[in-house]
C-alpha cells in the first residue's frame, strides 16, 4: 500500500497550480458577476493538455487516468478557482472524454477524442428531467428508431454548459420504464450534435436563473424530434445503463475532488483572515472558538481527499467504485460546505460584503450537497449496500 501520489499526478498538481496562481479572487469574482466562462483559464488548460489527461496517447492525450484528472480539478479549485473549477473538468474532460474513451466505438474515438484534446469541440451531459429528478429509472425522454436514425423527444433540466457545447451526451429511454424488464433495461445514450439540432429547430434551451456557480449556465433543454444517426449511439442500444453509471461514478469522484480543493481554498481564506484580524489586540485565530472549528474542517478535508483518491484509483483499475464514489462525494461536499460556513462566521459581518470572496464561496459551496446527487440518496445507498438495511426508496 502506497499513499504517495504517482509522479504523473504530482506533475499535474504542480502544472495546474501554476496556472491557477496567475488568477486572483478578483478574476473569479468578475467571471461570476458577469456570468461568463473563465475563457482565459480554460484556454491555458487546453493549451497545456491539462484537460485531456485521461485521453489515450494514440488520440493525442496524456494517457493517464481519472486519478490525475481528479488531482487536476482539486488543484485548480484549491489554487483559487473554488467551485468554478468543477464544471471545467466535468463537462468536456469527463462527460465527453472519459465516456467516449470507455464506451465509444473505434470510429467514435478517432472522430471525437483528438478534437477534444485540441479544444475544437466541447461537450455536456443530460440525464435529469423535471418529473424524474434523481430517479433516473423514470426518465421519459424517448428515442425511437427511424431507419438509420433515431428520433429523440423529451425534456431535460439543469443541463450545464449546453450553450457552449458542440455535442450533448444524452441519456434516453428506448424502452419505457413500465415495459422494461428489468427496469434498468431500455436505456440508450447518444451523442447529439447540439449546433445542428439548434439550427434544425429541434433542440432549444432556456437558462435557469440561479444562486451560484454562475461561470456556467444551467438550462432547461427541449428536444422535439431531434434526428440522431445510429452511429452516434454510445455503447449498445437498450443497454445504456452501464454507460450511464460509467458517467455518474466519475462525475461523483470529480465532484468530490472539487469539494476537497474548494474546502482547502476556503480554509486558506478563513485562516488568512483569522491571522490578520485583531480587534481585541490579538489575532482572532488565537481564540479556540475560532481555531478549533477550522482545525476540525481541515481533518474532514484530508479524510475526503483520501477517499476521493481511492475511488479514482479503483475506477482506473476497472474495479467497482460505486460506494467509494458516493462516500467521497458525501464527505467532500460536506467538508466544503462546513469550510464555507465557518469562513463566513470567521469573517463576521464582513462576509456579507462583496468586497470579499466569502459570499461567492458560500453560495457555490452549498449546491454540492445536492448535486450531482443529494446527500440523502447517498446515505440511502450506503445504508442499503454497505449496512444491509432495507431499501428505503
Amino acid at each position: 500500500m502506497d499513499f504517495n501520489l504517482p509522479e504523473s499526478a504530482v506533475a499535474v498538481q504542480e502544472g495546474v497550480r501554476a496556472i491557477a496562481a496567475k488568477y486572483d479572487q478578483a478574476y473569479w469574482d468578475r467571471c461570476d458577476a458577469e456570468k461568463r466562462w473563465p475563457e482565459e483559464v480554460w484556454g491555458e488548460l487546453v493549451q497545456g493538455g491539462w484537460h485531456s489527461l485521461a485521453v489515450p496517447e494514440e488520440y493525442g492525450g496524456a494517457g493517464q487516468g481519472l486519478l490525475e484528472l481528479s488531482v487536476a480539478l482539486e488543484s485548480l479549485a484549491a489554487g483559487g478557482a473554488g467551485g468554478a473549477a468543477s464544471f471545467m473538468y466535468l463537462l468536456t474532460p469527463a462527460f465527453g472524454g472519459l465516456t467516449i474513451m470507455r464506451h465509444g466505438t473505434e470510429e467514435q474515438r478517432r472522430e471525437f477524442l483528438p478534437k477534444i484534446v485540441s479544444g475544437e469541440i466541447e461537450t455536456c451531459f443530460a440525464i435529469t428531467e423535471p418529473d424524474a429528478g434523481s430517479n433516473a429509472i423514470n426518465i421519459t425522454t424517448q428515442a425511437r428508431r427511424d431507419g438509420d436514425h433515431f428520433v429523440v423527444s423529451g425534456q431535460k433540466i439543469w443541463i450545464s454548459g449546453v450553450e457552449r457545447a458542440d455535442f450533448l451526451v444524452l441519456v434516453t429511454r428506448t424502452i419505457p420504464a413500465a415495459e422494461a424488464k428489468p427496469r434498468t433495461a431500455g436505456f440508450t445514450v447518444f451523442l447529439i450534435d447540439v449546433k445542428d439540432a439548434v439550427a434544425q429547430g429541434t433542440l432549444t434551451y432556456q437558462p435557469i436563473p440561479k444562486l451560484g456557480t454562475n461561470t456556467v449556465a444551467s438550462s432547461m433543454v427541449f428536444l422535439d424530434g431531434v434526428r440522431v444517426p445510429a452511429e452516434r449511439v454510445l455503447g449498445e442500444v437498450d443497454k445504456g445503463f452501464a454507460v450511464m453509471w460509467d458517467i455518474l461514478n466519475p462525475e461523483r469522484i470529480l465532484a468530490a475532488a472539487s469539494g476537497v480543493g474548494f474546502g482547502e481554498l476556503v480554509l486558506q481564506v478563513a485562516c488568512d483572515y483569522a491571522r490578520e484580524r485583531a480587534p481585541f489586540g490579538k489575532p482572532i485565530g488565537a481564540n479556540q472558538a475560532v481555531a478549533f472549528p477550522l482545525a476540525k474542517i481541515k481533518a474532514q478535508v484530508e479524510l475526503a481527499r483520501l477517499m476521493t483518491y481511492k475511488a479514482a484509483w479503483l475506477w482506473d483499475q476497472g474495479q467497482p467504485c460505486g460506494s467509494e464514489a458516493n462516500i467521497a462525494k458525501l464527505t467532500a461536499a460536506d467538508a466544503a460546505w462546513q469550510a464555507a460556513d465557518r469562513a463566513f462566521q470567521t469573517h463576521g459581518g464582513m462576509a456579507y460584503s462583496l468586497e470579499y470572496p466569502v459570499a461567492r464561496m458560500f453560495r457555490d459551496a452549498r449546491i454540492a450537497k445536492n448535486i450531482p446527487v443529494a446527500e440523502e440518496l447517498v446515505l440511502a445507498h450506503i445504508a442499503q449496500h454497505e449496512l444491509g438495511l432495507p431499501k428505503s426508496y
